[in-house]
């Protein structure tokens, strides 16, 4: 059985098999099962949105490389040959073909009007690298385009035309409101064929694609094929839900597992577009990871939720403001907090310099704040745990618990792992291959700087507090794990 993979250029890449690309889509779309017969008003939408939604045309220049001369050994009897048919071949003396004429590569995707003026949204992979983009519509005619603003964390893209007379244009609707099995019609221009209109329902919300930091996809069935990539997504009422962007599928074709960013985000990033040119998301500089079952059990939070503070920048809105790490945010700007990557997208929807509270559960109890958000800057990005090379083992390695070597810092061992001065604690220097502590990615220079939130500096203190554990019926010891580099990650591991 083919394993499905997640396809994001639905947009549809021109070449010399373009012909056959189509057909071979055209043939997909046909054997396609035809679903049971939707609601009537479908038709009705189609016909009143169709003239708004657009083909999105680019083209990008490629520069051909060079082929150098074949290398032969010497005294070759092919070694005559060669040189005259490349000098045939170039007309001059050197050892290369003479460059070939930069070609033009051609793609396809979707788009939609959203005011009369000549403003399309469409998704950032279609018109990516692209050295020129033309605006096709419904009745043939073309508009070359120039970018507004382009965002690639939502793949969402703001071109503006400059038509003779007003286009059509589309509102959007209110993605929150979607309901599971409620109708949605995908419309896209692919192949510049005309509009071409699949329908289906809502299959899911809310879905984590791993395409990026804020992914909240509308999952549907709605048939979404090569080329429709940044066409809309529309409700009954004939308003935009939803920019078509990604499928899953083993083929290229749609087998009714299609992506669509919700208008919600969309509003908010085309609205920024237009205004700045560019997107200007909310900081509130920590560090967070997953509450896990294992985490939520140490820290005595029933349910599982929120975000696990694992660091706090130095010069981010959080620490004056009094968040520290090790605590758990359960609530932000008035909104619930249920899982870890529910906070960036929220957070990043907030205007910077809006004072929100912030509500934290810390060592089991509930404490209120009030930050005053920054502005996400492209630099501040967490970055992910180095991975340290396994080293050999330590004559100063004092103890051994939780499937780990452990040692008190030296500066032989700070210097070995590359531990930076900053970072204080218990020095990992060997890690049981079959242990869970494996699995959590610890490795030979990660330092346990505290465990169920203490700090530690002595191997023998964090035993000492194992053992504690274990008394009061504890079945696992949340630790405080830095990378050599300075990272901070939770990690709870088994203490039976």
């Amino acid at each position: 059985m083919a394993r499905p993979f997640k396809t994001f250029a639905c947009s549809f890449r021109r070449s010399g098999l373009a012909a056959i690309a189509a057909t071979a889509c055209v043939a997909t779309a046909l054997s396609t099962p035809v679903l049971a017969r939707g609601p009537e008003k479908i038709a009705d939408v189609a016909e009143q949105v169709i003239e708004a939604v657009v083909n999105i045309s680019t083209s990008q220049k490629v520069e051909s490389r060079a082929t150098p001369l074949p290398q032969l050994p010497p005294g070759s009897p092919f070694e005559e040959f060669f040189e005259e048919f490349f000098k045939n071949r170039r007309g001059q003396g050197d050892n290369q073909l003479p460059n070939r004429t930069p070609r033009r590569v051609s793609s396809l995707g979707s788009g939609f009007v959203i005011d009369p003026s000549g403003i399309v949204v469409t998704n950032n992979h279609v018109i990516a690298e692209a050295d020129e983009i033309t605006v096709v519509f419904t009745d043939g005619s073309r508009l070359k385009a120039e970018v507004v603003g382009r965002d690639q964390k939502t793949d969402l893209a703001v071109l503006r035309v400059k038509p003779t007379k007003p286009l059509k244009a589309v509102k959007f609707g209110d993605s929150d409101k979607l309901r599971l099995g409620e109708w949605v019609i995908a419309i896209g221009n692919p192949f510049s064929l005309g509009g071409s209109v699949t329908a289906g329902i809502v299959s899911a919300r809310n879905r984590d694609i791993n395409s990026g930091p804020y992914d909240n996809y509308i999952q549907t069935d709605a048939a979404i094929n090569r080329g429709n990539s940044g066409g809309p997504l529309f409700n009954l009422d004939g308003e935009v839900v939803g920019v078509n962007t990604a499928i899953i599928s083993p083929s290229g074709g749609s087998i009714g597992i299609g992506f669509a960013v919700p208008s919600k985000t969309v509003m908010a990033v085309v609205d920024q577009l237009q205004r700045f040119g560019e997107t200007r998301r909310g900081w509130l500089g920590v560090k967070i990871q997953q509450v896990t079952d294992e985490i939520a059990e140490s820290l005595n939070i029933k349910p599982p939720r929120g975000a696990l503070v694992a660091g706090v920048d130095d010069k981010g809105p959080a620490k004056p403001a009094g968040i520290e790490t090790g605590d758990v945010i359960v609530r932000f700007d008035g909104k619930d907090i249920k899982e870890m990557r529910d906070l960036p997208r929220i957070v990043a929807d907030t205007p910077v310099g809006k004072e929100v509270e912030v509500v934290v559960l810390r060592k089991g109890k509930e404490a209120r704040m009030t930050v005053k958000l920054g502005r996400l800057e492209d630099g501040e990005k967490p970055k992910p745990a180095s991975v340290t090379t396994q080293q050999p083992e330590e004559k100063s390695v004092v103890q051994k618990s939780l499937g780990l070597q452990l040692s008190d810092m030296s500066d032989d061992l700070r210097k070995r792992y590359s531990i930076k001065e900053s970072v204080r604690g218990v020095v990992v220097t060997g890690v049981d291959a079959a242990s869970v502590a494996a699995d959590k990615r610890l490795v030979p220079g990660s330092v346990i700087v505290a465990i169920e939130q203490e700090q530690v500096t002595a191997a023998a203190d964090l035993l000492r507090r194992v053992e504690q554990l274990k008394k009061a019926g504890k079945k696992t010891a949340l630790l405080l794990v830095a990378t050599a580099g300075g990272d901070m990650m939770f990690v709870a591991l088994p203490i039976e």
